[in-house]
């Protein structure tokens, strides 16, 4: 008689119960039942992410729209898809509901690193458009002035964006300059 393999299944429940409020630091993403610790960020990731999000949040500043950073998870819950990921800046105009992640973001920003481009252009591009409220996917480079910019409205085609240019963010209204998120590497 051969022995039944134990499946590593981990339910959408479980896997909160288990993240929210960690004690040991550690965050893990999860894609339909299985979870993945996530790897440290750079120096240059942190100062690109930080850049984006506080530009975000001037110019937010008094609307309805809030920013989140590294440490707010997105919830992407299907009829057949379970997904909960920590992306480095979002934004949502809505009003969310749960208190450990937000399920209807307007923007999405990815900083890329060699060990998660391919994730991020690929498995999470497909997984945030399932989210009916997100008109913007950003992937930005962490050691290079280099924006990749995805919108609903062209079928989330991309958009590239390099030193010199600008960039505008229709889904809160805000131009940016790629060369004030790299100044850091522009000035070095």
């Amino acid at each position: 008689m051969s022995a039944v393999p134990q499946s590593n299944y981990l339910s959408p429940a479980d896997y909160l119960l288990g993240e929210n409020d960690r004690v040991d630091g550690i965050r893990y993403e999860y894609v339909n039942g299985q979870a993945y610790a996530m790897a440290g960020a750079s120096r240059n990731h942190n100062r690109v992410a930080m850049r984006f999000s506080t530009r975000l949040d001037l110019h937010l500043e008094g609307s309805p729209c809030e920013v989140f950073q590294a440490d707010m998870k997105v919830g992407i819950r299907t009829e057949r898809e379970d997904h909960f990921y920590y992306p480095d800046v979002q934004v949502t105009c809505e009003e969310e509901t749960d208190k450990y992640y937000n399920s209807s973001p307007c923007l999405i920003v990815e900083v890329l690193s060699e060990s998660t481009a391919r994730t991020d252009r690929t498995e999470k591009l497909t997984a945030y458009t399932l989210l009916p409220s997100l008109q913007e996917y950003v992937l930005c480079s962490q050691d290079f002035p280099a924006i990749e910019l995805y919108r609903k409205r062209t079928d989330w085609r991309v958009e590239r964006y390099m030193a010199g240019q600008h960039f505008m963010l229709e889904s809160v209204g805000l131009e940016m300059r790629v060369d004030d998120l790299y100044g850091f590497l522009l000035n070095a």
